[in-house]
């Protein structure tokens, strides 16, 4: 299901919850207890803000022989990707209108980066894959509850460690090599959302943006890592949380 479709699913959801009038919904309790447990399914968009090098426009070179094996740079760009995460909540209550999160998720998502060179043969497409394990620690501030519907904020800082670490395949030619990521980063994270009550629990869509706070880039003997300085990630989430 395309991004943008996730999303607007999320809204009718919100309206459905509005439209319900006067039958009120008290999610099961969760807000009654200093602490609850929850799950949740997420929709991923990321991509890469790229730093390239002063000289990321000159041609690549084979470190072993320096002879040029490409034509010289025009872009280095990184598309948006899709991927997905399945996680848990664990929510503790501070006040009625504050509380802590832990949002462990496992994360299925690769990253992608577009090389165009002057000629046109040599542009290439290199995706990094990468399976996380995502550790937030997030504040939410809500709204006081109007209807069945109330509205929060929440932001705080991720940990994330890849699964398994990238080695390269050093028997293989030099632009065939993968481009390697650090296995291990931390991001910040700020969003938006709402708590919709329901009889027997409660579901909260939520819309949130995370951006690494370190570079995500290893230098490798891969040529096509040479023009890049730094690499960040940023996420784009959509969120559905049943508690």
């Amino acid at each position: 299901m395309q991004f943008k479709k996730v999303i607007l699913l999320g809204f009718v959801l919100v309206l459905a919850a509005i439209s319900q009038g006067s039958a009120q919904g008290w999610g099961g309790g969760a807000d009654q207890n200093k602490i609850s447990f929850g799950f949740s399914f997420q929709a991923i968009q990321q991509y890469y803000k790229v730093i390239r090098q002063p000289y990321w426009q000159n041609p690549l070179i084979n470190p072993e022989t320096d002879a040029y094996i490409s034509s010289g740079i025009t872009s280095i760009a990184s598309r948006r990707t899709p991927g997905f995460a399945v996680g848990f909540i664990s929510r503790y209550s501070l006040t009625e209108h504050l509380e802590a999160r832990l949002t462990p998720a496992l994360v299925f998502a690769d990253r992608e980066l577009n090389y165009t060179f002057n000629n046109p043969a040599d542009n290439t497409v290199r995706q990094v894959q990468a399976t996380t394990v995502d550790v937030p620690l997030l504040l939410k501030i809500k709204s006081d509850k109007i209807g069945n519907v109330r509205a929060y904020l929440v932001g705080g800082v991720k940990y994330s460690m890849a699964i398994s670490k990238q080695k390269e395949d050093l028997n293989q030619d030099f632009l065939q090599r993968k481009i390697l990521n650090t296995r291990n980063f931390a991001s910040y994270e700020a969003g938006i959302g709402c708590d919709i009550y329901f009889q027997y629990f409660k579901m909260s869509p939520e819309l949130k943006i995370a951006n690494s706070m370190g570079n995500l880039l290893v230098q490798g003997t891969n040529p096509l890592s040479s023009p890049i300085d730094k690499l960040f990630l940023h996420q784009i989430m959509f969120s559905l949380h049943f508690e």
